[in-house]
């Protein structure tokens, strides 16, 4: 008997270099959405305000982990995370204490060797 593997369905597209630059929907992504993260409940503290980039030319997780840690050391920011999209457009989420200033995430970005999409 010759054994199997069952076949699992993709969770995304892949590498930024495979897809395009539109959501599920097919709307194109903004360059910046400002986003309001859901509680866990009563008495949870109030979510940190978080916004939305697109980031073009990143294919891969070194890629990805480079503009995280370049926008991590941004003073104000607690957290970003990428989610690779293909169309070398990614979503990039900047969670933070205070609204971030443009200039400072354009210039992490960019220090880091990538550049945001225009709008």
């Amino acid at each position: 008997m010759t054994p199997t593997h069952p076949l699992l369905p993709m969770a995304s597209a892949g590498c930024a270099c495979c897809a395009s630059t539109q959501d599920g929907s097919g709307q194109d992504i903004p360059a910046a959405v400002p986003t309001t993260p859901g509680t866990d409940g009563p008495g949870a503290p109030a979510p940190a305000p978080a916004t939305t980039y697109r980031v073009e030319g990143m294919t891969c997780g070194h890629c990805a982990r480079a503009v995280t840690t370049a926008l991590e050391a941004v003073d104000g920011v607690h957290a970003a995370s990428i989610e690779l999209v293909p169309g070398s457009v990614c979503a990039v989420t900047v969670t933070s204490d205070r609204p971030v200033p443009f200039d400072s995430v354009r210039a992490a970005v960019e220090d880091a060797g990538y550049s945001l999409a225009p709008s």
